[in-house]
């Protein structure tokens, strides 16, 4: 017996609240990227800094006795998990821009949140040809093909459970 597939299985289409998601995400790429690459420059760091410092001393206010090695450990783990949450995060935004077969709407992604530029710095981007309305219509174009493409991916089953 074969089994017959809908067209809701082969082409999923994201949700308003995926589609937020999916902002939330672009809108934080940028700053996810420099925490990964200081984190992967200065690992060593604020593994000492973890150590020696205070915030190992008490990670819990409340706790009346604090462990600095036990809750230094605990810091360095928290920092390398958030480290590969955003790997995550930006390795699958980078594969759903780079499938995005609109051009502008690809470049538009690329320079507004990929690359981190404003609004504004992305209208003078594209200053020759396309309207600002255009570009917002671009944006929202390109935001929507990422949310399918992660929707199709199952990212938002495994970021729902994470979260």
């Amino acid at each position: 017996m074969a089994m017959v597939w809908g067209q809701d299985e082969l082409f999923p289409t994201a949700s308003e609240t995926e589609i937020q998601r999916t902002k939330f995400l672009l809108c934080k790429f940028k700053s996810m990227s420099l925490l990964m690459n200081d984190y992967e420059k200065f690992t060593k760091d604020m593994q000492q800094v973890g150590i020696d410092g205070e915030v190992a001393r008490r990670i819990d206010q409340d706790e009346l006795h604090a462990d600095k090695s036990a809750n230094a450990v605990i810091l360095i783990e928290k920092q390398l998990w958030v480290y590969e949450q955003y790997q995550l995060y930006t390795g699958v935004i980078r594969r759903a821009t780079g499938l995005i077969q609109d051009r502008e709407a690809r470049d538009a992604i690329q320079h507004r949140y990929i690359e981190g530029h404003s609004f504004k710095e992305t209208i003078l981007f594209f200053r020759y040809g396309l309207s600002d309305s255009t570009i917002r219509r671009k944006l929202d174009e390109g935001i929507r093909s990422i949310s399918n493409t992660l929707k199709l991916m199952g990212f938002f089953e495994k970021d729902d459970a994470e979260f």
